[in-house]
């Protein structure tokens, strides 16, 4: 079996999860699809070392090129002065949803990269030794690191958090 081979079977085995990944990542399903064909093409390239686990390789290239298009994006939003269009008017229902994915949206943008990154990634069911590789943390902190975040995603959501009790 040829590299080219190899490397299409490890996308096509990933492929679902990597597009759910990234399009919760970046908020566009269309780029998310372009994503991944940047991630095969990237597997194609530079393929990762014999002691990489592959899965946790992909969605590592597959998240620095969503954040590599998020600079590009804004700096020429910098530059031109204006963001995309917005949706024509749909009914009440799409309205609505569409205002939830973007409170969704915001809140997760409002995140660090690696908190956005180690939240995405525990939903796609990476372990933690997968999160630890592709945040540069350790294994340990990953749990405590998760944690925090989901809190900062709540308050980015306007849930409220429980209150601390005083130890005396």
């Amino acid at each position: 079996m040829s590299r080219s081979d190899d490397a299409e079977a490890l996308v096509t085995a990933h492929r679902a999860s990597l597009i759910r990944y990234l399009a919760r990542y970046t908020g566009d399903a269309d780029l998310a699809e372009d994503l991944v064909q940047e991630t095969y093409m990237r597997l194609l390239e530079r393929p990762p070392a014999d002691d990489r686990n592959p899965r946790a390789w992909l969605f590592t290239v597959a998240t620095n090129l969503a954040r590599d298009r998020a600079r590009i994006e804004q700096r020429r939003t910098e530059l031109v002065g204006t963001t995309s269009p917005a949706a024509p008017d749909d009914p009440a229902r799409v309205v609505e949803r569409a205002e939830t994915r973007a409170r969704v949206q915001a809140a997760l943008a409002s995140l660090t990269p690696r908190d956005r990154t180690a939240l995405l990634m525990r939903e796609e069911g990476f372990r933690h030794r997968e999160i630890a590789e592709a945040i540069g943390a350790t294994t340990q902190s990953v749990g405590t690191i998760l944690a925090r975040a989901l809190v900062r995603l709540g308050r980015g959501l306007g849930v409220p958090t429980p209150e601390k009790k005083e130890t005396r």
